[in-house]
């Protein structure tokens, strides 16, 4: 029988027998142990009221996993969770300079993002996150197409709108955000297809707020819907609506912040075709939202592949190629959240994404998402004996030797 370890509670080293290891899959749970057999959690150390930081380590046979945990109890009402992000969508920090602007007692680092750009030369990489994105309930940031994505391959039935949240119920959840939006014209009503995305759909118009940044536009008209790698599109336009006026317009994307009160508009092909009917001073209106299938809004969210639905790894995740990991999981009837990092030290065994969602899975999480992973995963903690000093710990050792700049991490904070 499965030993759950839900809100961790006493975190004395524990030895949960799980199922073997292997490069084609993870046996079923009830059978044969790996070499060495067992998980180890190590006693934990309270951060903060519901707030609890430990270690495990699981032997694989490539040598020991280390593991690093947050886990996080929804129920006590002094306990807040939020999206950590530098201020726009096209920016990156550190997790760790993340966490001490905001005050946050334990971070993770959150999506994949667009991270290079060697397939357009002379385009710039944006460093804006793959998914969703929502922080204190804002909306800022619409999926790109599947085809668009970086990161290790999805199961079938996974989608880049995929997310990790908690709700205003303080419950948190799985869910999947698409963007339903429309630019509303004297000529008609176009369909929004994207929101503060490196990458659109073929076809399609997206909108740019003043969260995106100073970031160049361009990357979003390159590749298509299935093919990062491809040209970047011909045809093109952007136009600029300053309260609900056109005011600019340009056969290419551009770059520089936008101003408050301001939304600009990028088209490619029939997208691009229909923002060049546009003139300056016409009317126009930019409507947009994020809509989940769970009840109610998410108050924060991050995008993330599943890996464990309903207390089982979800089918065809990749066993084959160990990396430094990092995922999310909920449990308790999505009372309890659960942030872990791998340790990216050298002498420190990688894990498959099939072997992570066991790792999850045995470490209490009902659901649980991949998050970005190698010289990304990051954890980090204040120092427990002075929380209200500035020392922001970094507990894992990532892959790269430092910390790498992320466009965003999931934050825990103290309210009392």
């Amino acid at each position: 029988m499965k030993q759950r370890f839900g809100r961790v509670r006493a975190f004395l080293t524990v030895l949960v027998a799980w199922g073997m290891l292997l490069g084609g899959g993870v046996a079923d749970a009830a059978r044969a142990t790996a070499a060495g057999g067992a998980l180890r959690l190590s006693d934990a150390v309270a951060l903060a009221p519901g707030v609890k930081y430990g270690e495990f380590r699981v032997p694989v046979k490539r040598g020991t996993a280390h593991g690093h945990l947050l886990t996080v109890d929804l129920t006590d009402p002094r306990v807040a969770v939020n999206l950590l992000h530098p201020g726009a969508v096209g920016a990156r920090s550190p997790v760790s300079q993340l966490a001490h602007v905001r005050g946050a007692v334990g971070a993770v680092n959150g999506d994949f993002f667009h991270i290079s750009e060697t397939q357009h030369p002379g385009v710039e990489a944006t460093g804006a996150p793959v998914g969703p994105a929502v922080a204190a309930g804002r909306e800022l940031k619409g999926a790109v197409p599947d085809g668009q994505r970086f990161g290790p391959v999805m199961p079938p039935g996974a989608s880049t709108e995929d997310v990790i949240g908690v709700g205003h119920d303080r419950r948190a959840r799985l869910d999947r955000l698409t963007l339903r939006g429309a630019v509303r014209t004297a000529q008609g009503t176009l369909p929004l297809r994207g929101l503060n995305q490196y990458a659109l759909p073929v076809n399609g118009v997206g909108a740019y707020t003043a969260r995106w940044g100073g970031t160049s536009r361009v990357r979003a008209t390159c590749g298509t819907d299935t093919d990062r790698a491809a040209p970047c599109s011909a045809e093109t336009a952007e136009v600029t609506v300053r309260h609900g006026r056109v005011v600019a317009r340009a056969e290419r994307p551009g770059r520089g912040g936008v101003a408050a009160g301001s939304v600009v508009l990028v088209g490619r092909e029939e997208g691009a075709r229909q923002l060049r009917k546009l003139r300056l001073g016409d009317r126009v209106s930019v409507g947009h939202r994020l809509v989940g299938r769970g009840p109610g809004p998410l108050r924060f969210a991050v995008g993330g592949f599943p890996i464990v639905r309903n207390d089982r790894p979800v089918d065809g995740l990749d066993s084959v190629t160990p990396a430094v990991r990092t995922a999310a999981g909920t449990g308790g009837g999505g009372r309890v959240l659960y942030l872990m990092a791998l340790d990216g030290a050298a002498d420190r065994a990688r894990l498959t994404v099939r072997e992570l969602a066991v790792v999850m899975d045995r470490l209490g999480a009902r659901d649980a998402v991949n998050l970005d992973g190698g010289g990304s995963s990051t954890l980090v903690t204040r120092d427990p004996r002075d929380l209200s000093g500035p020392r922001v710990v970094v507990r894992n050792h990532p892959s790269g030797g430092a910390e790498r700049p992320v466009p965003n991490a999931i934050g825990v904070f103290s309210l009392g």
